[in-house]
């Protein structure tokens, strides 16, 4: 039976990545800091679910996390867990930013690092990294660190794909980088979308439609695949200015 490991799956995207793998006839791992959110959420789903509660933001319980599904034989493995905040970067707490780089990048930079090798000696499997629409802009006024984590996901994962592809693999790896998505993301990250967010079932059935075609980079919306053209044309200045502009239509 096919095993996919899902990280920040207790609610959002990854809780209907979960569904929907499950539903597909994966079993699931379940991965995110609160067990009762993960067990209730396990109990619900058709195929075996194995939940692992875990600190994204702990350096050493990501490596033992890592440690563990290296035991596992898993095919699918989705970084989703991440976070975000908005506010001016020398306003913001340095706490939060520092657990949102842990969580954002260390934890899929470990996760993503311990597990290719498996999936490469296999000669299978698939790698969802989910970034952000964040991640394929020059920065993000208002949400510097944010929008910096995810451009860091985008690279890594880019990077990646291409030493899969000369090595003529059969793992893929691929960044998932909507625009608003309607989750609690927005809550923790104190902002309101000027732009109407897609559902998160909308969201994770898009992108394991497009994972599965062998797509790198996955856009799930017209809007936000037009505003990454538009990135590559116009200037860094002007884009700039213009994501200050709708950072700033966000503030709660």
């Amino acid at each position: 039976m096919a095993t996919a490991c899902i990280t920040g799956a207790s609610s959002g995207i990854g809780m209907e990545f979960a569904k929907k793998l499950s539903k597909m006839g994966y079993d699931l791992i379940l991965v995110a800091r609160s067990a009762n959110t993960l067990q209730a959420l396990a109990d619900k789903l058709p195929t075996h679910c194995e939940i692992i509660p875990c600190d994204l933001s702990i350096e050493d319980s990501v490596i033992e996390l890592a440690q563990t599904l290296k035991t596992r034989s898993i095919t699918i493995l989705i970084n989703n867990a991440g976070f975000g905040d908005l506010g001016e970067f020398d306003q913001t707490s340095l706490n939060k930013d520092l657990d949102m780089i842990r969580v954002n990048i260390m934890a899929l930079h470990i996760l993503t690092k311990e597990l290719l090798p498996i999936f490469k000696k296999r000669n299978s499997g698939y790698i969802l990294n989910v970034a952000s629409s964040a991640g394929l802009f020059y920065g993000g006024p208002y949400m510097a660190t944010y929008y910096a984590t995810k451009a860091y996901v985008t690279s890594l994962t880019s990077a990646i794909y291409e030493e899969l592809k000369e090595a003529r693999s059969n793992v893929h790896i691929a960044a998932l980088c909507p625009g608003p998505v309607d989750t609690n993301f927005n809550n923790v990250a104190n902002v309101r979308f000027s732009l109407p967010g897609i559902s998160a079932k909308s969201c994770a059935n898009y992108a394991l439609k497009e994972l599965f075609k062998g797509r790198l980079i996955i856009v799930p919306t017209f809007i936000m695949k037009a505003a990454a053209i538009a990135v590559r044309i116009l200037p860094r200045k002007y884009m700039l200015a213009m994501t200050a502009k709708q950072q700033k239509k966000k503030q709660l």
